[in-house]
């Protein structure tokens, strides 16, 4: 499911854990038997972003059956996190199911997830950073099966009211300064986006910063850097150009372009079907975001295709999920409910098939992926309510805050 927004509480293994143990082989070390029988019922628990989503994976799944012989049924969870993880202390899970790239090194740390990457021949078709982001311990436990970008998307129509043209496209932190504050007036504000890292973060990384370095081992968050990313976050907030989504009465940046209470957002590719199905007469544009002091930067999404570790039907499993990941079905599901591709081959097409989206898929090539860490989510959990409170707080107390928290997650190896 594309995250318009990040949760601020999520029911995980890893807070399960002490209570329940949701570890497969948690009280357990015996090894699941295996169904080797020719037609097998396969469960797959999906976390949708609304019907058409559902819609396509459904007709996707009856398309296996045909072509296998198994059976597969598909159902969308209520709350993806807290049914997987007593599915998990059940020891009952679905046989393949959605994991999100935050959520993904709980499980991966819990035993809840059958490593299936090096029964992939193909897998280096799928985009180094993605894999990256479901790789444990040195091993690619399950393949991407999509992948979001962040880019700046513009009203159009407020954009001409305000006297400006496609040339007056920001492409560096002074200009989208001076956008943003011609844009607002009259019951618009120039920039609106969430109040969360999963968007403000993009700041950062312009500013040559991050929150861990590269191998996710070590606190970077308390640096000059990052100060001065969301530095200018402030100063933008501080001069009423910018507003958080809740400040204008919206619950996500896309409802707020849709009413036309921002002139631009910063939102990933599932932007498409929310304009599409609730605002189909606003005209909008979607550019690359504005480049930092350290040049472009954006962050990137996904989910993978995770096969339960105590599925009796692994082998059925990883076949479906091979089928499912294919560049054919990528492809039809971008064209279903809008997200891109994580092969890069079919990326490649499916830039051709929607040169709309072209500033997303572009991103590919410079995106940041989340911080990966077991436990770490309810670090930044906390970072994300601090960062509400941005406009009138110091950025280096928030980041000295991230800093220790984060040092203390890593410590303790959550």
């Amino acid at each position: 499911m594309a995250p318009r927004t990040a949760t601020a509480a999520l029911v995980t293994c890893a807070a399960l854990l002490a209570a329940t143990g949701c570890s497969s082989s948690f009280g357990d070390d015996k090894e699941t038997k295996q169904d080797t029988g020719a037609k097998q019922h396969l469960k797959v628990l999906i976390a949708t972003s609304g019907d058409a989503e559902t819609k396509a994976v459904k007709e996707a799944a009856a398309a296996y059956e045909k072509q296998s012989g198994n059976k597969v049924t598909v159902e969308a969870a209520k709350d993806m996190n807290q049914q997987l993880a007593q599915s998990f202390a059940g020891h009952r899970p679905p046989d393949v199911f959605y994991v999100n790239s935050d959520q993904f090194a709980n499980y991966a740390k819990g035993g809840s997830l059958y490593p299936y990457g090096d029964k992939i021949k193909d897998a280096d078709d799928f985009a180094e950073p993605l894999r990256t982001s479901f790789t444990y311990d040195g091993k690619l436990v399950c393949l991407p099966k999509d992948t979001s970008t962040l880019a700046l998307a513009i009203n159009t129509d407020l954009w001409k009211k305000a006297g400006l043209t496609e040339k007056d496209y920001p492409t560096s932190w002074d200009e989208l300064r001076k956008v943003a504050g011609k844009l607002t007036g009259n019951g618009v504000t120039g920039l609106v986006t969430s109040d969360e890292y999963q968007r403000l973060g993009v700041f950062m990384k312009q500013a040559g910063g991050w929150i861990t370095d590269a191998k996710q081992t070590k606190m970077t968050a308390d640096s000059a850097k990052n100060a001065e990313g969301l530095g200018f976050v402030r100063s933008l907030l501080r001069s009423g150009s910018m507003k958080y989504a809740k400040q204008v009465d919206t619950s996500w940046g896309g409802e707020a372009l849709g009413k036309g209470k921002a002139a631009m957002t910063i939102e990933g590719n599932w932007l498409t079907g929310g304009m599409k199905l609730d605002y189909p007469k606003v005209d909008y544009k979607v550019v690359p975001l504005p480049a930092g002091p350290a040049g472009k930067a954006t962050l990137a999404f996904s989910n993978c295709w995770g096969v339960a570790a105590e599925s009796a039907h692994r082998s059925a499993a990883v076949d479906l999920v091979k089928y499912l990941s294919s560049g054919e079905r990528q492809l039809k599901f971008a064209d279903g409910f809008g997200v891109m591709p994580s092969r890069t081959s079919a990326l490649a097409d499916y830039a051709k098939q929607a040169p709309e989206a072209k500033a997303w898929v572009d991103a590919n090539a410079y995106a940041q992926g989340p911080v990966t860490v077991a436990g770490f989510d309810k670090v930044l959990s906390q970072f994300n309510t601090e960062l509400q409170s941005l406009r009138t707080t110091d950025p280096q107390k928030i980041l000295a805050d991230l800093q220790r928290n984060g040092e203390q997650s890593l410590a303790k190896g959550d």
